[in-house]
């Protein structure tokens, strides 16, 4: 049994703990929080045998094969960094860091100590993953020439989103998809941007439509917010037909569409817990396999990400 202790212990450390204890090879052992009180009552709801009132307390636990980090990105750094040093492997949610800065420190300690790193982007780790490029590559819709996509939830009240303290914003938090959901299925690096971003009272990106242009002529629309609620559907066009994913971080099907919204063939995802097991199944692999790093999500791709949203929230004034 694959046993992970989960720090932080919000939306996300619910998600992954309720996945972690519907799998038959893994299970949650332990959850650490700031507070014992939240701790306890996490464990409660979720019938995790170990809850401890601090993150060092868990990092201190030797039975723990996986620690998954789910704080704001404003702590990623600081507490990844502990768990390194202590020697545990880590998962570490979405963005990885604030920063490529950030990110480029983490992983040469990683490096340097032998212990492996991943970043909990889930989609990069899902079949449907797969299944997009052998549609792709098979030629069904002709050549990839441009893609679509939208990603908008009405998040505004949360703290995590308004907060610049807290690395707050709709890139870090939603855009990181987009800009994963091109790379997933075009290895062409970006050769041009151009960017727009209304922000926030606060100061930090509210709502930004990105534009990217790839070495091999690929067109990518990126629209982001987390002031609205949209339909988060993701279209790659070719010169023959199209895909449609229906959700685009979780998609359930993939259509291949020809002129005038004709579906020609659906493609359904397979069933899942909630899609989150898949990442944990790969950090899982990876460490048995002696890896410093998950095939799905390299340690190239993380950066690669960092470094982009870095440029474009300087652009933006935001970083």
């Amino acid at each position: 049994m694959f046993k992970v202790g989960i720090i932080g212990a919000g939306h996300i450390a619910e998600k992954a703990a309720r996945t972690l204890q519907a799998m038959e090879d893994m299970t949650c052992i332990a959850i650490g929080s700031r507070s014992e009180e939240k701790a306890l009552a996490f464990a409660g709801r979720f019938d995790i045998p170990r809850a401890y009132g601090s993150y060092a307390a868990l990092l201190e636990d030797p039975d723990i094969d996986l620690v998954y980090i789910a704080v704001p990105h404003s702590c990623h750094f600081g507490v990844t960094r502990d768990a390194i040093l202590a020697g545990k492997p880590c998962l570490v949610e979405k963005s990885f860091m604030l920063n490529a800065t950030e990110a480029a420190e983490i992983i040469a300690l990683a490096r340097e100590k032998g212990v492996f790193v991943g970043e909990a982007i889930w989609p990069r780790y899902m079949p449907v993953r797969e299944i997009g490029r052998k549609l792709l590559e098979s030629g069904i819709i002709g050549e990839p020439r441009m893609v679509q996509a939208t990603l908008a939830y009405n998040v505004s009240d949360k703290e995590r989103i308004i907060s610049p303290e807290l690395g707050g914003g709709a890139l870090l938090d939603l855009g990181v998809y987009l800009l994963n959901f091109v790379r997933m299925y075009f290895d062409a690096p970006v050769s041009q941007i151009n960017t727009t971003c209304v922000k926030a009272p606060s100061g930090v990106d509210a709502s930004e439509q990105v534009t990217m242009v790839l070495s091999d002529g690929t067109l990518a629309s990126l629209d982001c917010s987390a002031w609205c609620q949209g339909g988060n559907e993701a279209v790659i066009a070719g010169t023959t037909g199209y895909l449609v994913f229906d959700d685009l971080i979780n998609p359930k099907t993939v259509n291949v569409c020809r002129k005038r919204h004709i579906v020609e063939k659906t493609v359904a995802v397979p069933d899942q817990i909630t899609g989150f097991e898949y990442q944990f199944r790969a950090c899982r692999d990876a460490i048995a396999a002696g890896s410093l790093e998950p095939s799905a999500m390299p340690h190239a791709e993380i950066l690669y990400i960092m470094h982009l949203m870095d440029r474009l929230r300087a652009e933006w004034g935001t970083a």
